[in-house]
């Protein structure tokens, strides 16, 4: 039996689709043939389709890790370019074709019919993936199982069956995904230390994607998937958790797991981390187990807003963070979210001063909150009313009651001009990151962002941001 997994992402530079080498590495374990049809690299997509999907396939699944790029700026609706691809992959076969992956877990039901798939996996795949492959061998029915969801159901809600236990899994072969051409044209190459997030951000759709409930990897495990990718030539990473830092014991258990393996000092790695939780013992730790530089999502620094937004720090929590980031000599980002309630440019001001006055070396500034289903800003917009005269809402708003479209909230207390009066708080500052169009050095949107790219071919390795700050430092 064949299975053909698919990777529709056309973002340059390109990301790794990690869930993809899981999955085929679960598929594997199961008895079933892996091939994997990488379209990332492909210089005519539609092309390689032709010549790879021959009907000779059981069974297809497409991972969707993008709905789109998350900019305001730029609204880049990227499904449009995935339902080309899967209509010409569905032309040349009459196997079921199945969708998951974190973007297609904020809008199962929509993304299913928008696509025109058979059906889709919510949440984790591994289990769903198997018993879906099993039962087309066996020719049994396999619209029941549960986190599928089928055109049977009538694109009703179908919950995630049990999760699965990571501590468990073996995930640590990561066999189908050439990470060594994604290290060579990507920078950086992917890996998960744990799944789902417990916190309660007024934005994230984490929780909803994948799941509220934290799902921790055996570190052990963790350790030594980096060391099989090390054998190959692979040796910069970034982490795929929400944040890396929660829980800090189990951050600590993976960073001590590193070090015993004996990999630290011969790998470089990235984290996404809360700065609520990140004492100095986890620091010294990460720094040890060959981590260099971390992006913690911060959001702002006024009281009001960040509880508004359920975080759980504050600006003497960033102070800090700053200050024992600097003692171990790690690269820092601090991700802004400006615009969204209750801001106004006051509060703008206040944040931009605020930043400017610690020893960060970038700051990224996403303008407007993505409103997603299940998030609390989505629960505002619908008591404010989705429609076109909210004078909060910017972009598809008539016709995208789903909000599968990109539609933002933007404070309408922030007036016209915007983007200039950014450009005056922070001009003497190129620290400062923004998610635009611009192909330049500042330009935080990596959706093809041709400096990026030119950059990792020219040999820089590492995040994104990272890059970018010695392009411009």
């Amino acid at each position: 039996m064949k299975i053909l997994l698919v990777n529709p992402n056309l973002m340059k530079p390109p990301v790794t689709p990690v869930a993809l080498d899981y999955l085929g590495q679960a598929l594997e374990q199961a008895g079933f043939d892996v091939e994997l049809l990488d379209l990332s690299f492909a210089d005519d997509p539609v092309a390689a389709i032709e010549q790879s999907v021959t009907d000779n396939e059981d069974l297809v699944a497409v991972t969707v890790r993008n709905t789109d790029d998350c900019y305001l700026a730029s609204r880049d609706f990227i499904l449009d370019k995935t339902k080309v691809l899967l209509a010409e992959i569905r032309r040349r076969t009459s196997a079921p074709v199945i969708v998951g992956g974190a973007g297609y877990s904020i809008f199962p039901n929509e993304i299913l019919e928008y696509l025109g798939a058979d059906a889709g996996v919510m949440g984790e795949g591994e289990r769903v993936l198997c018993e879906v492959a099993l039962s087309v061998r066996d020719k049994r029915d396999w619209t029941e199982i549960p986190g599928l969801i089928t055109r049977k159901t009538g694109f009703e809600k179908v919950y995630p069956g049990e999760p699965v236990d990571l501590r468990q899994m073996d995930l640590a072969a990561r066999p189908v995904v050439d990470n060594v051409r994604y290290l060579k044209e990507g920078g950086m190459v992917g890996f998960e230390t744990k799944r789902g997030c417990d916190q309660h951000c007024f934005y994230c759709p984490e929780p909803v994607s994948r799941g509220s409930c934290i799902r921790l990897r055996d570190p052990e495990n963790v350790a030594q998937e980096l060391a099989n990718l090390l054998e190959r030539g692979v040796d910069t990473f970034h982490t795929c958790d929400s944040e890396f830092n929660l829980p800090p014991e189990h951050a600590m258990e993976v960073c001590e797991a590193i070090i015993r393996k004996g990999i630290a000092n011969r790998i470089r790695w990235y984290a996404y981390a809360a700065p609520h939780a990140f004492p100095e013992e986890l620091a010294a730790a990460m720094r040890r187990a060959g981590c260099v530089g971390i992006d913690f999502g911060v959001d702002h620094t006024n009281g009001d807003i960040l509880s508004r937004f359920g975080r759980h720090h504050r600006l003497e929590d960033l102070i800090s963070v700053a200050d024992r980031c600097r003692r171990h000599g790690f690269a820092v980002m601090y991700d802004l979210l400006l615009g969204g309630p209750g801001e106004t440019r006051e509060t703008i001001e206040e944040c931009i001063r605020a930043m400017k006055s610690l020893p960060i070396d970038r700051f990224g500034i996403s303008f407007g909150i993505r409103v997603y289903p299940g998030t609390g800003v989505a629960r505002l917009v619908d008591k404010e009313g989705f429609h076109s005269g909210n004078p909060n809402l910017r972009g598809s708003v008539e016709g995208n009651e789903s909000r599968l479209r990109p539609v933002y909230y933007v404070s309408h207390s922030l007036g016209e001009n915007i983007d200039s009066f950014f450009h005056d708080l922070v001009k003497d500052d190129n620290r400062f990151l923004f998610g635009g169009t611009e192909q330049t050095g500042q330009n935080y949107n990596y959706n093809d962002n041709s400096v990026l790219a030119q950059a990792i071919r020219n040999g820089a390795r590492g995040a994104f941001w990272d890059i970018l700050r010695r392009l411009t430092n």
